[in-house]
């Protein structure tokens, strides 16, 4: 975060908002299973495989489904070349809209699957050289480095070096709250909301385009 422009430090904080507003509308409506956040889904699967429960499918789906999106994802950034950014974007945004049709036509599971495939795809968005600079959908690093931050700032450090990892994690938060709201207003309907956003990004992206792009 400390490295991004101030546009970058924006989009990843927008799309930081997205996951946790999906993976929110995703524990509602699995009951307690992740879209984004694997970390969770990984110890979730752990003690569903300890107990013999048919939960360890679920938890699996849910992982599998997210390294094929950021397999896709990266397939589609290299094809999409210098337009990886929007590329991804478009991908996300349209995964996004398939998964609230699904929703619509009664088949959750089949659209949180397609929401776990759009957030490991939108991790590839800080793609550079075959590494991704920065995670957008999990936070247990990020808070490390707020961690690291705030020692460095009190040993003579920068003293404000902490606050864009906290914009991150508020993001997530933030979109967290406002998924869970959204759910219970809309239910799987929210997915709409998601879909909308994440495309509002892509026009912002294609009207104020940057060197990175």
């Amino acid at each position: 975060m400390i490295a991004l422009s101030r546009r970058d430090r924006t989009l990843a904080v927008a799309l930081s908002l997205l996951a946790g507003f999906v993976d929110a509308i995703g524990f509602v409506l699995t009951g307690g299973f992740f879209v984004s956040f694997m970390s969770g889904n990984s110890t979730r699967l752990g003690a569903a495989l300890a107990a013999g429960e048919r939960a360890a499918l679920l938890a699996g789906l849910l992982i599998a489904m997210f390294v094929a999106g950021v397999v896709l994802g990266a397939l589609v950034g290299r094809w999409a070349g210098v337009g990886k950014r929007p590329a991804i974007l478009a991908l996300t945004g349209a995964l996004l809209a398939l998964a609230a049709l699904l929703g619509d036509l009664g088949a959750p599971y089949v659209a949180v699957a397609l929401v776990a495939l759009a957030m490991g795809a939108e991790n590839i968005f800080f793609e550079e050289a075959g590494e991704v600079r920065l995670g957008l959908t999990y936070m247990t690093g990020r808070l490390v480095k707020i961690g690291q931050a705030i020692a460095a700032a009190l040993t003579g450090g920068a003293r404000w070096g902490w606050v864009p990892h906290l914009l991150l994690w508020l993001g997530l938060l933030g979109g967290a709250t406002l998924g869970t709201l959204a759910h219970h207003w809309l239910g799987s309907d929210a997915l709409w909301l998601a879909a909308l956003w994440t495309l509002a990004l892509l026009a912002l992206k294609l009207v104020l385009p940057d060197a990175e792009a």
